[in-house]
């Protein structure tokens, strides 16, 4: 019974052993709907033995009940782990699996074919190092085989393996394959895929999957899995730079403080010198820790603990690197996106950025262009729409540490989060830093905004009015303007209509004129405060987003939004300025309201009731809440 254990133990231990010997691929299988993504990985995994006895027992039941090969094992079932997936016949989710050959261990990432799932193939392909993707033989090269091929070539997967499935359903033709592999390769000699291999295939069957077919004996090339043993897999990160994006920070006790993350490119040993980005201290590495087991040294993919010899002020976000070779700092870039969210990418809005461990606001400057993914030619665009992608700038609060996409995936690539749902909404590559980013500085001046504001006796704010068409916006800043005149405050309104006379009189009123409307107007109050005056914005100001935005460019306490009410009957009923009935008519589009929406206020500072408060007791209110906040003095 003892030696039957100790000879157990014996073979998992060699089972480690020439595991971990072996070199890791990282693998993204794509391609359009129903190519047979699915089924591929199912055949490879049932071929290289990578399932358990209770997997194959439990592929084999679900094949009779779920299947769709009559009763014949169902290979698509090992990865749709879905119920909408196994419904619908098609992947949805992103699913990794580990395969073994005699060369090499793999990651696999079975990534989504649907167009409306791309956010996931981004996903997918983001750390691969090797793709494969398919074709039905039937279909040929789509516009959605076109699109995850440029995504991979954007994603810095330089090597692919065309493998055109479903040969059987075309007699095994030759001429069928060959017409495809031209038309891929064409479209690859665009783009920067160095490596593009051909293989045919039938997956459902087996052949040229693992081993060659008799089906197709005019194919000359190897079966798929010898070229995915074949292939090359790029640079190695352990010879770049060292760099070490920090997690976080370890404090067990008061006696250590560890820096915390997975190195992303490079080396590093007890005793070598590495400088702190972005503030550019220097200092040694004093220990180095993978888990809580203490070693010499560390290169790129593990996750390990450091500590420096000395006290510096280190912090999730920075980035340890090599003193002879540190990373560079901008906030500001030319960036590749890829839009993942229903509603458009709109130039000016704001999103959150984390690169890496980072976090930043980055506002979206004009789209330069959008990409046709079918010809690669670039298409003016205002904006970007689901799965599609475009270059453009992207100016951020803060400087970050970066570099190139193309020199590190860790330090170049980035997600979009929407600020007030944390959803994911984008994706991208930094490509490089825009010139002014590091030659436009912040000139100081010895009279500041607090001077200016004690000499007028105030404390400088905006009152932020938003609120429908003919809400009372205007009429009621207006009044309180004349209060706070008589009261010796000094004072600026800046109102919707007046402002598209001159300093937005080239916007109109889409969604994405909207966005920058508003953008330009909170930047000028922002000067306007910095001028110690009190600011008062009368705008729709229709989209939540944007005054947050505004309310974040001034001081804690220095926003103040009034939210005047009126319901939409009887804002139009009173119709001042008759573009209600525009808007009815068809002649006035997109009007708040109407055809545009309106994202009404969830905590303003005030909520003006106007179906209770006329306009005069509104500017009371208003009044009253900035004596409460010491804006102007009490009395």
């Amino acid at each position: 019974m003892r030696e039957g254990a100790d000879a157990s133990a014996a073979e998992v231990e060699r089972f480690v052993r020439e595991y971990s010997a072996k070199p890791l691929v990282r693998l993204v299988i794509c391609g359009s709907v129903d190519d047979g993504k699915s089924t591929l990985i199912g055949r490879l995994l049932h071929e290289s033995k990578a399932l358990l006895d209770d997997q194959r027992a439990a592929l084999e039941a679900d094949s009779r009940a779920l299947g769709t090969r009559g009763g014949d094992l169902d290979f698509a079932l090992v990865t749709d782990g879905l119920t909408a997936e196994r419904e619908q016949g098609i992947t949805i989710d992103v699913a990794y699996r580990h395969f073994t050959t005699a060369a090499r261990a793999f990651i696999l990432a079975d990534a989504p074919g649907h167009e409306q799932y791309t956010r996931n193939m981004v996903t997918g392909a983001s750390t691969a190092d090797l793709a494969v993707v398919l074709v039905d033989a039937r279909k040929g090269v789509l516009t959605q085989t076109r699109r995850h091929t440029y995504l991979l070539s954007l994603l810095g997967v330089r090597r692919v393996v065309l493998a055109v499935n479903k040969m059987d359903l075309v007699a095994y033709s030759r001429e069928a394959f060959q017409r495809i592999e031209t038309d891929y390769r064409e479209f690859c000699a665009k783009l920067d895929v160095a490596d593009v291999t051909c293989v045919p295939i039938a997956a459902v069957h087996g052949d040229n999957v693992v081993a060659r077919s008799a089906a197709m004996p005019w194919y000359s090339g190897q079966a798929m899995l010898a070229c995915l043993d074949a292939a090359p897999t790029g640079a190695d990160l352990r010879a770049q730079p060292f760099r070490l994006p920090v997690q976080r920070i370890i404090r067990p006790n008061q006696d250590f403080r560890g820096v915390a993350g997975m190195i992303a490119g490079g080396a590093v040993c007890v005793g070598d010198e590495v400088t702190v980005m972005p503030s550019a201290r220097q200092s040694r590495v004093a220990a180095i820790f993978v888990g809580d087991r203490p070693v010499g040294g560390a290169s790129a993919g593990q996750s390990v603990t450091l500590t420096l010899a000395d006290e510096l002020d280190v912090g999730r976000g920075d980035v340890l690197a090599d003193p002879g070779a540190p990373p560079a700092t901008a906030d500001q870039f030319q960036a590749t996106v890829v839009w993942m969210q229903d509603r458009p990418l709109l130039p000016g809005r704001t999103y959150l950025m984390k690169l890496g461990t980072q976090t930043a606001m980055a506002t979206v400057a004009p789209l330069k262009y959008k990409v046709n993914v079918n010809t690669l030619e670039h298409v003016a665009a205002r904006q970007l729409d689901l799965n599609e992608i475009g270059v453009c700038d992207l100016e951020l609060s803060r400087p970050v540490v970066f570099e190139p996409y193309s020199v590190s995936r860790e330090l170049g690539g980035f997600i979009l989060i929407d600020r007030l749902t944390n959803d994911t909404v984008g994706a991208g590559l930094l490509h490089f830093a825009l010139r002014r980013s590091q030659n436009v500085r912040w000139q100081r001046f010895d009279v500041d905004k607090r001077a200016r504001a004690a000499l007028k006796g105030q404390k400088p704010c905006v009152v932020w009015f938003t609120g429908l068409s003919g809400a009372g916006k205007s009429t009621i800043a207006n009044l309180v303007e004349m209060r706070l005149h008589a009261l010796g405050c000094h004072t600026y309104v800046l109102d919707g209509d007046n402002v598209r006379h001159g300093l937005n009189k080239d916007l109109g009123f889409t969604e994405a004129d909207r966005v920058e409307n508003i953008r330009r107007v909170a930047e000028l109050s922002r000067l306007l405060v910095d001028a110690g005056l009190i600011v008062l914005v009368a705008f729709i100001s229709p989209f939540r987003a944007e005054r947050r935005m505004a309310r974040e460019l001034v001081e804690p306490g220095e926003f103040f939004e009034v939210f005047v009410d009126a319901p939409l009957q009887v804002a139009e009923a009173r119709d001042p300025k008759g573009l209600y009935k525009k808007a009815r008519a068809g002649e006035l589009k997109n009007f708040t309201g109407i055809d545009s929406p309106y994202e009404r206020p969830e905590q303003p500072e005030l909520h003006i009731d106007t179906m209770t408060a006329a306009p005069v007791q509104a500017a009371e209110l208003i009044l009253e809440r900035l004596r409460t906040a010491g804006v102007i003095p009490p009395g």
